[in-house]
């Protein structure tokens, strides 16, 4: 048989059930509110990069590297095959004119030199007894000419005695022909003759002027070798810094191989590197900045070297301060090539919000401080500034810092 409940009882469990109920949704409400400050889209003001919107002039720019050399560099290389002897300078030193930068080893060139000295000499000996020859030869052609000549008048003589005779009855028609034939043959022999001097005398000379003309060009090549030789004491001919220098002490260089760089640091000039896939948009005479740190310089694209290695096409840029006390040898510097400008429009500060769409949302801060989402149309960018056609107006203020992590916000409290 159930016994029945005391209505006591029933009174403190319903007590109970309330409160734990109460209890319940204390924490549920809690737990929502704590949920709902998590969720909260906020950013602290320090942790962003704000920029205001103005009116000013921008450039679209193409990002690329270069490299900073002296505007004028002399290559010193060596005038004759020889061995490194002494290295009086190394790289990095600041040299005069006059100052030794190093020595080579002359003894092969020497030993050449006075090879090529003698063979001069014999060359002439060879032209003075050329020159012998043509005369002896001259002479004795004239007397055989001169004996050819006497010969002619004798037989003259005897085709005249023989016409005498044969008109007085004592000789005969044959002796006649006979005589007539002799002098014939004396008369074309002195022509041969005469023939054989004139050419003899053509041949000879054109043997002497070729011999002299051969000697001409050893006589050369040698004073060349000599000036060489001069030379071979590497020296610099200007003031400057060695920014290169072969200290290979031993070592044999050919002729022609670079010995030693001497830079002029009065002046500097820039080789620029940019992908071959800009080529279309690269061209001589655009405007060109350089960054160097925090400083910017400005000059002009006045070459582009015609040949592309590993897909990079280089070209050459003239500063317009050559001698700023920021540029170095060798330096890496940010080069940025002007493709477009505009004199007056709407630009925001660069930052990580603008990720090179020409349309995208960013951040606007509003007047209550907070920041709605708003999109924006993109027009010319560069390393400073990106140009704003639509959806920003001059003086209101943007976060420029990355935010893609609250993309689906619509708005973001800013946080002091």
């Amino acid at each position: 048989m159930d016994r029945e409940i005391n209505e006591l009882e029933i009174r403190k469990q319903t007590k109970k059930r309330i409160v734990w109920i109460a209890v319940a949704g204390v924490v549920v409400i809690a737990g929502i509110w704590f949920l709902r400050g998590s969720l909260k889209n906020s950013v602290k003001r320090s942790e962003i990069r704000m920029a205001v919107a103005e009116v000013g002039p921008i450039e679209n720019t193409l990002s690329a590297t270069g490299e900073i050399q002296p505007e004028f560099e002399q290559v010193i290389t060596s005038p004759i095959t020889a061995i490194i002897q002494n290295v009086y300078l190394d790289a990095g030193a600041v040299v005069k004119a006059g100052d030794k930068i190093l020595e080579l080893d002359k003894t092969i060139t020497e030993l050449d030199l006075s090879k090529q000295k003698t063979q001069l000499e014999q060359k002439k000996n060879n032209i003075v007894k050329q020159k012998w020859d043509l005369e002896k030869n001259y002479y004795d052609l004239k007397i055989n000419d001169s004996i050819k000549g006497l010969k002619i008048n004798s037989l003259k003589a005897d085709l005249e005695n023989a016409n005498r005779l044969h008109k007085a009855g004592g000789g005969t028609r044959e002796a006649i022909e006979q005589a007539e034939l002799n002098l014939k043959i004396a008369v074309l022999e002195k022509r041969q003759l005469e023939n054989d001097i004139k050419v003899k005398q053509q041949t000879i000379r054109a043997d002497i002027k070729d011999s002299e003309l051969s000697s001409l060009i050893q006589s050369n090549d040698l004073s060349q070798l000599e000036y060489k030789l001069k030379n071979a004491n590497i020296v610099a001919n200007r003031s400057g810094v060695l920014t290169f220098v072969n200290k290979n002490l031993g070592v044999k260089v050919n002729e022609g191989e670079v010995l030693v760089r001497l830079a002029d640091l009065k002046g500097f000039r820039l080789i620029g590197s940019v992908s071959d896939t800009y080529a279309d948009k690269i061209k001589v005479g655009m405007n060109v900045i350089v960054r160097i740190n925090d400083e910017i310089l400005k000059g002009e694209l006045i070459n582009i070297q015609p040949s592309v290695q590993n897909n990079i096409l280089r070209f050459d840029v003239s500063l317009n301060d050559k001698t700023n006390k920021s540029l170095r040898p060798n330096m890496k510097v940010e080069v940025y090539l002007v493709t477009d400008a505009k004199p007056k429009t709407i630009r925001v500060a660069n930052g990580a919000a603008f990720g090179g769409a020409s349309v995208q949302d960013v951040f606007v801060l509003r007047k209550d401080g907070k920041a709605e989402r708003r999109t924006v149309k993109i027009g010319l960018t560069n390393f400073d500034f990106v140009e704003i056609l639509d959806g920003i107006n001059a003086g209101e203020t943007v976060i420029i810092s990355d935010l893609s992590k609250y993309k689906n916000a619509t708005e973001l409290e800013i946080q002091q």
